[in-house]
Order: C-alpha cells, then structure tokens, then sequence
C-alpha cells in the first residue's frame, strides 16, 4: 500500500510586537493567533505540521535587547505541553520550534518534535547561528550540540534543520544518512539575497538527499526591528527536488499537501545516493 502522508505549514504574521504588552502578551498573542489553524490542520487531518522559526515570538535577533532573554523557556516546558495537547487531541505530530533556556544563560534555537500521542520525542537545536547584517543570533542562541537526530514518529522518519542551517549541505546530507524521510526547515528570513536561495538551497537538500522537505517561512513586517519583509513562500519539495504546493507571499496560511513516501525509495532507487557515496575519498577534507 502506498504510504501517503498529509502534512501541513503554517506561516505567520505577527499580531503583537514590542511595545504592545509585555513578552509573556506578545507570546500569548502569537500562540492565540496560531491556534485557529492549528485546529484546523487537525480537522482536515494534517498527520504531520510544523510550524516557523521561533514560531510564538517575533523575529527579535535584528536587535541586541537582552530583555528577549525573558521569552526563552524549558524543553520540555509549557508551550511544548500546549501543543501535545493538540498533538494527542488530532492525533498529529506538531515540529514546535521555540527559544529554549536550558540553564540560566545557556539558550537555544530549539525546535521540540511531538508525536501523534503528545509524547515529546525529543528536538533539534539549530547547528549554524548567523551573526551578520542585521541577523546578529549570536547574541541570542548558543549553537546546537545534539547533532542531527531524526525522530520515529507514528507517521514518517522526521529531521528538522532551522533556517540558516540551509545554507550549510553537511547537515542536509546527515539528516538523510540518519534515516529522515521528510526534513522540515523553519525559518525566518526577508526579501532580498535569501528569497533567491529560498527555492534553490532546500530543493537540492532534497534532490541530493532523496527525502521530502516541508519548508516554512513567516510573513509580513516587524517593528521595531524593520529588518525587512518577511516573504511567507512556503512550501512542499519531493525526492526530485520537484516543488509541489506552495503558499502565499504575504498571507497567514495553512499549506497542506499529499504525499507517497513510496516515492523515496522509487527515487533512490534510480539515483543510489547511498550506494555510490565515496566517503572514504573525502579524509583530507573532513580531517581540516
């Protein structure tokens, strides 16, 4: 029987900013603001939904405001236990990527996967932190050290890399040897440079890899920060590096698509990524 998943993204502008409520308001409005498509992904029966880059917050990294320290929280924690309400409640996996705090000045770009019971699974701590041109993380996150681990869910093999860890195919390349069939990509990025990659860089993760990515973006402008448009785009790419749905430039929006996973294997199958590796021919550069 062919194995098809319906998996959904949701991209979001943001409803309260800095200077309109404290950070626990601002959080509170953006999880509210989530909520009404969340339930919906449920009632059209979603199985997998993930969620933007540090999805209950705004984008704060253009600025250097030490106050943003106050929005991080556990993972495992409450937003996390939120979710696996409405994980257990649609049976759905939910992707939740938060600012996590796991000690008292040791912070994280986190993203906690839940399995289609509420079960927390685990996360992913995003591996490659920007410091340039307004995205100054450095500041906010210290750089993942769990590696890239990927989650059995009840649904499908599931990794996730978080948005500049795009640029880098290293990560890519082990999410697909560690067994992921769908990697999602939460990001957060503006119109220029990246809007070119956007549709350039994950496509090849997934061409290269033979796996489904689910890659997010949010949408609209934040202030105070002004760091840019945030363009949404959205969207679903298969083994082939074929895009196949994609969202809105400028909308809050649920994208959900269908998808074989069958087709990993057909692809794989064809091109034998993992036959034909040579990595005993890369020593000298993996040795630097």
């Amino acid at each position: 029987m062919p194995r098809i998943i319906k998996s959904g993204l949701i991209q979001m502008s943001l409803p309260k900013t800095e200077g309109e409520g404290t950070i626990e308001e601002i959080k509170e409005a953006m999880i509210q603001k989530h909520l009404p498509l969340i339930e919906e992904a449920g009632q059209k029966g979603v199985q997998i939904l993930c969620l933007q880059e540090i999805f209950s917050t705004p984008y704060f990294c253009p600025g250097q405001d030490a106050r943003w320290y106050a929005s991080a929280e556990t993972v495992p924690g409450p937003t996390t236990e939120r979710m696996a309400a409405y994980a257990k409640k649609y049976s759905m996996v939910i992707i939740v990527p938060v600012y996590e705090k796991e000690q008292a000045g040791v912070l994280y770009n986190t993203a906690a996967v839940i399995d289609a019971d509420g079960t927390y699974l685990g996360k992913y701590r995003k591996n490659h932190i920007p410091h340039t041109s307004g995205f100054w993380e450095k500041f906010f996150f210290k750089p993942g050290n769990l590696g890239y681990p990927v989650f059995q869910t009840r649904y499908a093999k599931v990794g996730v890399y978080i948005c500049y860890d795009r640029h880098f195919p290293d990560g890519a390349r082990c999410l697909g040897l560690n067994g992921a069939e769908i990697v999602y990509n939460p990001s957060a990025t503006v119109a220029g440079l990246s809007q070119y990659l956007w549709k350039l860089e994950q496509p090849a993760h997934a061409a290269a890899n033979g796996y489904f990515m689910g890659c997010i973006n949010r949408v609209g402008t934040e202030q105070p920060w002004n760091l840019g448009k945030f363009y949404g785009s959205s969207y679903f790419v298969d083994p082939r590096g074929q895009i196949f749905a994609t969202a809105s430039e400028d909308k809050d929006e649920l994208l959900i698509a269908e998808f074989d996973l069958d087709k990993i294997e057909e692809v794989r199958s064809v091109w034998q990524f993992f036959r034909d590796r040579r990595p005993e021919t890369y020593g000298k550069l993996t040795e630097l």
